[in-house]
């Protein structure tokens, strides 16, 4: 067994996904001590194209091929199939920093925590080029051992799921038997939420691992009926959590909080990029369908919403997409800029 596997999804990544690999080799890391598992997932660009001289020069370098399946079997095969007893997913948008691996793989392998959490950088494509390669010096490494609970309770936000930005044991996750939802959008959600509750020991180090990529190409910037559905199975997958007995109220507390705001962002961009009433209430059927016993109530708007989704699904998209419409959109600017008008 190897330290670490370096699982590198392919996707139409044409225009990124050299800088990506390039930043892997920037590691200080004998290659003898890591593998790059490269998946093309059925690509339509030259992406493998752009890459392939730097796939000869490597001998640590593994390519698998597939028909397009998505980026969560990607990252279940890849699992599989590595040899190293840590894994690291990157996405093939972003960058690794500089020599930030060698720390994080260090005290990995000295206590044989089950995740190791990093933190992240996130910028532009045109901030990103500006650097011009000069990424950003890293202050002293440090971090702090933690239970898996501790780690969810304190460090976890659902507006972060990003699985980029940890190392994963690849025994804990095997024995556990965690995989990513296949063929789904924000995949990343239920996976780490299952994770964090399975963990025994975890390290959250004060370190950036990597950059993260906003691009207009960006998933997170466009939904359609396909990408809501998704975000509706990732909200039943991570709902289903709740059922585990073991778990401390506090954990209950913040695992049911944090479907919530999941539950929310799915409805806002519902409401706010699906055109037909038709298929807004399809994706509320299917996320009924999904999980009906999905219930809120830590406060009135959490009982109240939980009520009318459960019983009047429709209705309450429907209300939701007419106060967006006519509230948000409408009545508040004119009063935020009354209001500004009488200020100045």
């Amino acid at each position: 067994m190897i330290p670490l596997s370096i699982i590198v999804p392919v996707y139409n990544v044409e225009k990124y996904i050299r800088p990506c690999i390039e930043s892997i080799f920037k590691q200080g890391l004998d290659e003898d001590s890591f593998e790059v598992i490269i998946i093309n997932d059925g690509t339509k660009d030259k992406s493998m194209e752009v890459i392939a001289d730097f796939i000869s020069q490597h001998q640590n370098i593994t390519v698998i091929h597939q028909v397009n399946q998505g980026l969560s079997v990607v990252r279940n095969n890849g699992i599989a199939v590595a040899k190293g007893e840590y894994i690291l997913m990157p996405d093939s948008d972003d960058l690794l920093i500089e020599n930030s691996v060698p720390k994080l793989l260090e005290a990995a392998l000295s206590t044989k925590a089950d995740l190791i959490v990093a933190d992240f950088l996130e910028m532009k494509d045109e901030e990103i080029d500006k650097m011009n390669g000069n990424l950003p010096q890293q202050e002293k490494f440090t971090f702090k051992e933690k239970t898996g609970e501790q780690l969810f309770l304190e460090d976890l936000s659902p507006y972060h799921c990003y699985v980029w930005r940890t190392l994963f044991r690849k025994a804990f996750v095997i024995e556990n038997n965690i995989k990513f939802v296949p063929g789904i959008y924000i995949q990343d959600v239920p996976f780490t939420h299952e994770c964090y509750l399975r963990a025994k020991s975890c390290l959250k180090a004060s370190w950036y691992l990597n950059i993260y990529r906003r691009h207009e190409s960006s998933a997170t910037f466009s939904f359609n009926k396909k990408k809501e559905k998704d975000f509706c199975t990732a909200i039943a997958a991570t709902w289903r959590l709740t059922d585990r007995k073991e778990l401390s109220s506090a954990v209950q507390k913040k695992l049911r909080e944090d479907v919530y705001i999941s539950f929310s962002a799915m409805v806002s961009t519902t409401i706010r990029e699906i055109k037909k009433s038709s298929d807004r209430m399809e994706i509320a059927d299917y996320l009924r369908e999904l999980a009906p016993d999905l219930y809120f109530t830590n406060g009135r708007t959490q009982t109240i919403t939980s009520f009318l989704f459960r019983h009047m699904p429709h209705a309450y998209m429907h209300i939701k997409y007419i106060y967006a419409k006519c509230f948000e959109d409408n009545i508040l600017p004119f009063y935020r800029h009354y209001i500004k008008n009488i200020v100045q």
